[in-house]
């Protein structure tokens, strides 16, 4: 996985340090941090671009992000797209859960799935919510899920 900053600068340690080292710091700095993780895909042809964020949340002080990036050429159903986005997000935030733990840190996952049934992402949202939720974590869709709908869509 290849990890960066907003401003496009590479993270080349393991994003398991630069989570840890980031918590570390902005706790000794006084900062009540939340941490929200959510992926985001575009269609472009037969290719997919995927972007899955880290978003730290400083309460009343604004926050930042870390950004990955992958893209697959296959062919999915809607469905099966967004439960690869959720799937993405729940797997990072598995992979650092000793860190979550360790710190004490709320951790959501927003999937970029609307509750409205108007909306063709809509088919996986109670799929989405129930893995989300059955791995521990908490859920959040549209339009509640920035980090998926406005952040990692920005990068993707």
């Amino acid at each position: 996985m290849s990890w960066r900053r907003l401003n496009g600068s590479r993270i080349l340690l393991p994003i398991e340090e630069v989570v840890e080292k980031t918590i570390q710091t902005e706790l000794a700095a006084g900062h009540q941090l939340k941490v929200c993780i959510g992926t985001d895909s575009q269609v472009r042809g037969k290719t997919i671009g995927f972007a899955t964020v880290i978003v730290f949340l400083r309460e009343g002080k604004g926050g930042f992000m870390f950004i990955n990036s992958e893209m697959i050429t296959q062919t999915m159903t809607i469905r099966e797209r967004m439960i690869q986005e959720v799937g993405k997000s729940v797997t990072l935030a598995y992979e650092l859960a000793a860190i979550w733990d360790k710190y004490d840190i709320a951790l959501e996952i927003h999937a970029d799935i609307n509750t409205d049934a108007s909306f063709k992402s809509n088919v996986a949202l109670k799929e989405a919510m129930g893995y989300i939720k059955g791995m521990g974590y908490e859920f959040k869709a549209k339009p509640n899920a920035f980090a998926s709908s406005s952040c990692a869509d920005k990068v993707c």
